[in-house]
């Protein structure tokens, strides 16, 4: 097998040679799947650990929930995807493959369940705020999702029905054979697909909007955060929002049974209406000034205002000045 895949892009007028491996030491190949997912966790982690820093949380609490919120994030990640997909996984010559996370096969929304179950054990054990947390965690999944996407399109996976008006629409011999293969299925679920014509890049849409939200929302809590769980609702409202429509379009959704239904598309819709709800709720409460003391911000890097006793010296010395006017 080509270790090498030829991608075009008709809507742009170029193609080229995509590897899928990026070196091997000791005769294992290290792809660029695995690669660009560890950077874009690395960068998610440093943001973090920045943000963990100004807000003076404990760096050694951060390692707590570090090390276990990427346990269960990986491990829920993987577990969500094969449960949605056990119909494959649990046949004799695939459940061997259940742990081979390196070549595709995990989900966000797992890996989100997983991350805040292992970071809520890590606050309790580093006494770590749990709602400051949340909020650093959701910028962080912002910079990981965003950069993580581009790992799905060196596997050439993760893409879009067949477009022939979109821009940025492309096309592969993998994308031809994936599609070949779950053509039937998809038939079955109400979407027909032409494996000789391109796809929408689904992995790219998802991956502008995660870092434009991400930029949005580092503004709003650099600037102007309300109160404590915020961002993390607002994380919700965006991410859910953009993935209730992009997953409309993929062709490797998970599907509830033998329903139409995409998992992560209904989920999608629930969080929106549930994050959304949340966020007007304690945003309404916020301007009534009735918030619960645990949920105000805290800003430590904020300079405390000063006191006005030099324009109280000056307006003495004013007036000392007329009285001495008056006395000549």
């Amino acid at each position: 097998m080509s270790d090498f895949t030829h991608v075009y892009f008709e809507g742009l007028g170029f193609d080229f040679n995509l590897p899928s491996v990026a070196f091997s030491i000791g005769g294992h190949d290290v792809k660029f799947y695995g690669l660009i997912i560890a950077f874009g966790f690395t960068l998610a982690v440093l943001y973090g650990g920045r943000g963990a820093w100004k807000w003076k949380m404990s760096l050694d609490g951060m390692t707590d929930v570090l090390i276990w919120g990427t346990i269960f994030g990986i491990i829920c990640a993987r577990l969500y995807y094969v449960a949605f997909e056990w119909d494959y996984y649990s046949m004799p010559e695939h459940f061997k493959e259940i742990p081979a996370i390196w070549n595709g096969g995990i989900a966000i929304y797992g890996g989100i369940i997983g991350a805040l179950i292992g970071a809520a054990i890590g606050c309790k054990i580093g006494k770590i705020d749990f709602l400051n947390l949340l909020d650093l965690g959701a910028l962080g999944l912002l910079i990981g999702q965003g950069i993580g996407r581009w790992g799905n399109f060196f596997n050439q996976e993760a893409f879009g029905a067949n477009t022939t008006s979109a821009l940025f629409r492309m096309w592969s011999p993998k994308i031809r054979d994936t599609l070949a293969e779950s053509a039937a299925d998809l038939a079955e679920k109400g979407m027909n697909v032409d494996p000789m014509l391109p796809v929408h890049p689904t992995f790219l849409y998802e991956s502008v909007w995660c870092l434009l939200s991400f930029l949005i929302l580092h503004v709003i809590v650099t600037k102007k955060r309300e109160f404590k769980g915020e961002i993390f609702m607002l994380y919700g409202v965006l991410y859910g929002a953009e993935r209730m429509v992009v997953e409309g379009m993929r062709t490797d959704s998970l599907y509830i049974g033998s329903t139409n239904i995409r998992v992560s598309q209904l989920l999608s819709a629930i969080i929106v209406v549930v994050a959304l709800s949340f966020f007007i709720y304690f945003m309404i409460r916020c301007k009534k000034n009735t918030l619960p003391q645990k949920m105000l911000p805290i800003i430590p890097d904020e300079r405390p205002r000063k006191e006005p006793k030099k324009k109280k010296e000056k307006r003495g010395k004013t007036e000392k000045s007329k009285n001495n006017k008056s006395e000549e």
